[in-house]
């Protein structure tokens, strides 16, 4: 039986940029964006360094070896199903880098969200406004 898909809806940089998120090494990264998170590889750069472009769902990021500190960014993502989201993970074998799932207010908006931390260092928020 094939695990249900959450779907990314949207995607929002901590810093400034999710097409140039940093890592120390995008081809050692790469294999946990294609099968634990379920992105795709849509292009590689080597100019002015090493980089890729990710796609899932219709929304982009970006890898990038430029010098930037990796535990420092990351993205949030709105998902359609927080809950899908998780277990889709977790079947994808993500298991000691998913928090519990927790209710934060940004702004004006209250989201049910749990986080991911890949083996790069760079985290990710999956969230939903709560129905």
């Amino acid at each position: 039986m094939e695990t249900a898909k959450g779907s990314i809806k949207q995607a929002w940089p901590y810093q400034k940029d999710k097409m140039n998120l940093p890592v120390a090494d995008v081809e050692a990264a790469l294999p946990f964006y294609e099968t634990r998170m379920g992105f795709r590889v849509v292009t590689r750069h080597d100019i002015p360094y090493q980089s890729a472009i990710l796609d899932r769902d219709g929304i982009q990021i970006g890898l990038a070896e430029n010098g930037g500190e990796p535990t420092q960014d990351g993205c949030f993502f709105e998902v359609d199903d927080v809950e899908t989201a998780f277990a889709e993970l977790k079947a994808n074998g993500l298991t000691k880098e998913l928090s519990d799932f927790s209710r934060q207010k940004y702004g004006e908006t209250e989201w049910n969200v749990f986080f991911v931390v890949a083996p790069d260092g760079l985290c990710y928020c999956y969230g939903q406004r709560p129905n």
